[in-house]
């Protein structure tokens, strides 16, 4: 921990990124309602979108159990958001693929967030609004740094 910045000041922070954090998360639920999809199924979405996953992988990232990330799966093949592959280098595995579908709903509530964040910030300058950028990138950095248990 940094000497040179108090525990009331590391407090603040953490209250403040928690509360951040829960807004977030509300938002996220409202935009959600006018989709066919949960919120673990819109976090399990994001994994997926950027790289075909296994189960396992999948459980991991999302720290569900590997049983609740079955079932989770098996709610968004149902619901065409994503397929079951056999990995072409190893045909034991299996990978979860994100479908068109499933990619239109990501890029729609991320949209719809990124809308959200812009009303947020109109009155912020360009300065504090790249200011911010750095200081979150930099914290987000750090953290994957920081292997806390």
């Amino acid at each position: 921990m940094n000497k040179d910045i108090s525990a009331e000041t590391i407090a603040d922070l953490e209250k403040r990124l928690r509360y951040i954090s829960g807004i977030i998360k509300q938002n996220g639920r409202k935009i959600l309602h006018h989709y066919p999809i949960t919120s673990p199924q819109f976090v399990a979405l994001q994994f997926l979108v950027d790289d075909d996953l296994t189960i396992g992988e999948l459980s991991s990232k999302n720290g569900l159990a590997f049983s609740t990330t079955t079932d989770l799966v098996d709610r968004l093949e149902k619901n065409e958001l994503v397929e079951r592959v056999r990995d072409t280098s190893d045909r034991r595995v299996v990978r979860i693929h994100v479908l068109p579908k499933g990619k239109t709903i990501i890029e729609d509530v991320v949209e719809k967030r990124q809308e959200y964040l812009g009303d947020v910030l109109k009155n912020f300058s360009g300065d504090q609004t790249k200011t911010l950028n750095e200081l979150l990138t930099f914290l987000y950095e750090e953290m994957e740094q920081v292997d806390y248990q």
